[in-house]
């Protein structure tokens, strides 16, 4: 079968034909119709990520495909089935073999290409603003990086939990896409201050939850934006910079600053994960969330696609198609 392959750190991806992987008890084979891009992704093959896979390995945190074969003891799905995948590497392959517990199903009227790109910024974004944020109906929700795959994904959530949304994004038709999105107010902040913009837009109170997976510049100034008892939810560094803070602006005005790492959630406490996911098929099914994927890539062309996505050059999901 063919797979990306990541042979050492901070080297191009290259695909090859590997042997399919044997299946054991427990484990799902799944023949792969597409899979998901995601930063993180990128931050794994540069050896930046939290998690260090040793090389050679295949990249690729999620996947949709169908259930072709089932190990002992695997009683959740069957053949023919048709399911998302969410592994921490391997996804990125024409076949995929993973523990029964990382599938959820796919929602009935719902593609291959959107699934496969669905499941980590859905789920990260649900997580991060209903359990981590605790945001509430009423609450202005700031989501940064807007029009990317998992601030699009804040942007509906927010909305569907009741909030009053402000977008930030760098240049106005990625600031049209999170307008486009639900969002109900948008800024470039490239040429707005952010801190300014979002005064200005809560008169003066600023955020109640501000969504940032960016982090460098842009979450010190969430920290000068962020209302009385707000909650910074620290999703990201794709600036390349982890911000660093004085703790005491923590007290000063009863913020909290909350990590999410909707992975290792995943992995530790695989109830809320799967009642995530009939959340969110219910709103892909009532037409409440509109996933965007904005380009799908051949395999063959992963580098490709990962580049741009590390260039800043796409907006919410990329994909890789495997032909299958």
């Amino acid at each position: 079968m063919r797979a990306l392959l990541c042979k050492e750190l901070c080297e191009p991806l290259i695909v090859e034909n590997i042997a399919v992987p044997s299946l054991g008890p427990g484990q799902v084979r799944i023949r792969v119709h597409g899979c998901g891009v995601n930063f993180a992704d990128v931050l794994v093959v540069q050896g930046k990520y939290q998690e260090k896979p040793d090389v050679p390995f295949t990249p690729g945190m999620e996947s949709a495909g169908e259930v072709i074969e089932v190990g002992e003891g695997v009683t959740a799905v069957s053949p023919g089935e048709r399911v998302i995948a969410l592994s921490d590497f391997g996804a990125a392959a024409e076949e995929l073999v993973t523990n029964d517990y990382n599938l959820v199903p796919i929602p009935e009227s719902m593609d291959y290409v959107t699934a496969a790109g669905f499941g980590v910024t859905y789920g990260t974004a649900h997580l991060a603003l209903t359990r981590r944020g605790q945001l509430k109906a009423g609450e202005t929700l700031l989501v940064h990086a807007a029009a990317g795959g998992v601030g699009l994904a804040a942007v509906e959530i927010g909305k569907a939990l009741g909030a009053t949304v402000i977008g930030s994004a760098g240049g106005q038709e990625k600031c049209a896409i999170a307008k486009a999105h639900g969002a109900d107010h948008v800024f470039d902040y490239k040429t707005k201050d952010i801190r300014e913009t979002v005064k200005t837009l809560t008169d003066g109170v600023g955020a109640d939850v501000i969504f940032d997976p960016v982090g460098g510049d842009v979450f010190d100034a969430s920290l000068r934006c962020i209302a009385w008892e707000g909650r910074l939810l620290v999703i990201g560094f794709a600036s390349g910079r982890i911000p660093e803070i004085k703790v005491g602006i923590t007290l000063v005005k009863n913020i909290s600053l909350v990590g999410v790492y909707w992975g290792a959630n995943r992995r530790r406490d695989l109830d809320a994960f799967r009642e995530s996911f009939r959340e969110l098929s219910k709103l892909y099914e009532d037409g409440v969330l509109k996933p965007l994927t904005s380009a799908t890539y051949d395999l063959a062309d992963a580098s490709q696609a990962y580049a741009d996505l590390a260039s800043r050059k796409t907006t919410g999901k990329i994909v890789l198609t495997t032909g299958r």
